[in-house]
Parts: structure tokens; C-alpha cells; sequence
């Protein structure tokens, strides 16, 4: 049982979620600081108060409803949304597209002394009336 919990514990994908969660978390706080830090205050700046979440606030029957902490949360997902999008993914994904679009270099050819090797191969194959079986690198299997 014990074993099968290692096991487990132990396979790569399980490792990668956790780094990955352990990674996201300490994202979390830089995203989190962008947002905090200036574009919070940007919009205080532009509108006059630092967030939305008094904006339509009513009470009914005793019970208070407020769509703008409703508007408050949709904002803060949407700049930290932005802020992850414009300051992640598309630098990254301009990184991959420029990595793309580089051209694939040319194989080399085969040095000197494998040619010459190959030419003996196929000379011997040729006394001998053996044929050279296919490989993939052009030799004889072992």
C-alpha cells in the first residue's frame, strides 16, 4: 500500500501539478502587486475613488444588495486577466512565433571519414554480391 503511494506520489505529471501550483501561487503575488500597485491606482486617479464596490448599494426588507461589489470583482478578474494576458502570454507567445519563424539549419553532411567508410562498405558489398541492408543511417546493423 505503502509502495503504491510512492509510486504515486512519485510519477511525473503529479511532480509537475505541484510545481506548477507552487509557481502559479508565487505568480499570484506579482500579478496581484501589478493590479494593487498601479492599476488600482490608475483608476482611483481617473474616477475618483479607488474602487467600484459602493456604487448601487440598496437595502431591501433588511438585507443589503450591492451590484457594485458584483462589479467590483468582475472588474479586478478582468485587470488581472489583462495584466496576466499583456504582460505573460503575449510576450511569450511572440517569443515562440519569432523562435518558429527561424529557419531549420541545414543537416551536415557526413564528415570525411564516414563517406569513406560508407565508399569501403559499399565496395566490399559489391565483391561480394551482398546487398547493404537499410538503416537509417545509412550502415550496417550490429
Amino acid at each position: 500500500m505503502l509502495k503504491g503511494f510512492k509510486d504515486f506520489i512519485l510519477r511525473g505529471n503529479v511532480l509537475d501539478l505541484a510545481v506548477g501550483i507552487i509557481i502559479g501561487g508565487a505568480f499570484t503575488a506579482i500579478v496581484t502587486g501589478l493590479v494593487d500597485g498601479i492599476l488600482n491606482p490608475l483608476i482611483a486617479a481617473l474616477f475618483g475613488q479607488p474602487d467600484i464596490s459602493t456604487v448601487g448599494t440598496f437595502p431591501i426588507n433588511g438585507a443589503t444588495f450591492s451590484i457594485g461589489l458584483v462589479l467590483q470583482a468582475v472588474l479586478n478578474f478582468l485587470l488581472v486577466a489583462a495584466a496576466l494576458y499583456f504582460c505573460v502570454v503575449a510576450p511569450v507567445n511572440a517569443l515562440q512565433r519569432r523562435r518558429k519563424s527561424g529557419d531549420e539549419p541545414e543537416p551536415k553532411a557526413p564528415a570525411e571519414d564516414v563517406l569513406l567508410l560508407q565508399e569501403i562498405r559499399d565496395l566490399l558489398a559489391a565483391s561480394t554480391g551482398a546487398s547493404t541492408p537499410n538503416h537509417p543511417n545509412g550502415g550496417p546493423r550490429v
